[in-house]
């Protein structure tokens, strides 16, 4: 998102398929992935143990089935039997759909993202709900989402440092391996970029209202959130 077009050609997969790899469970060649299995599998499914009241109100918190939460908390308990990931986990998973580049301090930014606790744990619950946000949320709730992940302190707007961080993250990340390559200096220019479109009263931050104000109006910015296919 708000890297435009260079970074989303190289990488054919989708954000679904991106996140779902982010479960535990899914390390290379690996049986146990969710997209081996069959939802509809009730053999699959009668295997695992559930609190009613936790499944029950995940339902009511995300946009997944109660059998395709079932699908997605048992691969997250087969690797994480304590029900949490914690943050070198979670940049180990990572670096490996971006072996190519250094994913650690995206991933941490990412992790942070997914940490609505602050606790530095990322229980089921926390994962679940970010994903079904990311994946199948509205536009104005992947917006939000989005603008959280670069609000890094959680202060309600996004300084030029922030946004500087975020992008030198996935440029290090991706940058070097996209095509066209990206310039060194395309961080800082995306940056300018940002704050130009978003920034509208020039006092060096964007708040929430700016942000979606922006992107709801950007065609740009609109259709790579209907995708979704860059790396958020």
């Amino acid at each position: 998102m708000f890297t435009g077009n260079h970074l989303s050609k190289p990488n054919k997969k989708t954000i679904k398929q991106r996140f779902l790899k982010l479960l535990p469970c899914y390390h290379s060649g690996s049986s146990l992935s969710v997209n081996q299995r069959s939802i509809t599998d009730e053999g699959e499914l009668s295997t695992v143990c559930y609190r009613p009241e936790g499944l029950d109100s995940l339902v009511q918190q995300t946009k997944f089935s109660k059998k395709e939460l079932q699908v997605l908390y048992r691969g997250f308990k087969n690797e994480c039997p304590s029900g949490v990931v914690n943050e070198d986990t979670f940049k180990s998973i990572y670096s490996k759909f971006f072996p190519q580049g250094d994913s650690s301090m995206y991933a941490h930014f990412l992790f942070e993202a997914f940490d609505t606790t602050n606790n530095g744990l990322v229980s089921f619950e926390d994962f679940a709900v970010s994903l079904s946000i990311i994946l199948r949320g509205s536009i104005t709730d992947k917006l939000n989402w989005a603008f959280n992940l670069y609000d890094l302190n959680k202060d309600g707007c996004i300084t030029k440092e922030e946004m500087t961080d975020i992008m030198q993250s996935i440029y290090n990340m991706m940058g070097k391996h996209t095509y066209p390559s990206m310039r060194v200096s395309a961080p800082k220019e995306h940056v300018d970029s940002f704050f130009q479109k978003m920034d509208k009263n020039k006092d060096g931050v964007v708040t929430i209202e700016e942000f979606l104000e922006t992107c709801q109006k950007d065609e740009n910015i609109m259709h790579s959130m209907h995708l979704f296919d860059n790396v958020i």
